[in-house]
């Protein structure tokens, strides 16, 4: 089973989710209700996933993120699954940097729907991603001399669904049209932001969440 430490102040909610990964396949080694407490758990279970709510004690403004940040800067490649009522950009961005592996942020809607969110953390468990679609829609939001402002509204669309975690079929069954053209897309995305198309989907989105970080951040070899 994938062990998973949760950060969630709101017993209430701490305690919805304990029981929804549980019955899920997932070990809830503990809960915590602060940022202190679970860089503390994080140290001493090392779990598989993390799941942490944005705003913790005593602010409720970011300590969360914050902490995540700093787990994943102490244990590099800890997978961290992040949720709140809102986008924080910033530190959304802060998550992508560097190499973007095992990193979901879904806004807390996201949670009530049971099959949509273990299903997204297990993808980040295993070292993929998932982003909320309003969290990439802001993470797009870039300026005009930008080469993601290049993109086409289809690309865009394309480009969005591939950071959510989505692969090329699904990709194509949500917009409607052939494998093909997602493939066509794909390569397009990749010209116009300068990166090198490859086989591997998993290393491919993980180039696009890198490049969505931001002009200068690091890319994957």
């Amino acid at each position: 089973m994938l062990r998973a430490v949760i950060a969630e102040d709101n017993e209430f909610l701490s305690g919805g989710l304990e029981l929804m990964l549980s019955v899920n396949g997932f070990t809830v080694v503990t809960t915590v209700a602060d940022a202190d407490s679970f860089l503390n758990a994080v140290d001493e279970h090392r779990p598989d996933v993390a799941v942490v709510d944005v705003r913790l004690p005593p602010t409720f403004r970011d300590e969360g993120i914050r902490a995540a940040i700093e787990a994943r800067r102490r244990h590099p490649g800890l997978p961290v699954m992040v949720f709140s009522q809102y986008v924080e950009r910033e530190y959304a961005t802060q998550l992508l940097a560097g190499a973007p592996r095992g990193i979901g942020y879904l806004l807390k809607d996201r949670v009530s729907r049971i099959d949509e969110f273990i299903e997204a953390l297990r993808r980040v468990a295993a070292g993929g991603t998932a982003f909320d679609p309003e969290v990439i829609a802001q993470l797009l939001t870039r300026a005009s001399d930008d080469p993601v402002s290049t993109l086409t509204p289809r690309e865009r669309e394309v480009l969005a669904l591939m950071a959510e975690g989505r692969d090329n079929t699904e990709i194509a069954g949500r917009l409607f049209i052939t494998a093909n053209a997602v493939h066509k897309h794909i390569n397009a995305i990749f010209g116009k932001l300068g990166l090198a198309p490859t086989d591997g989907g998993h290393r491919r989105v993980l180039a696009v969440l890198t490049y969505l970080a931001g002009p200068g951040r690091s890319r994957l070899d």
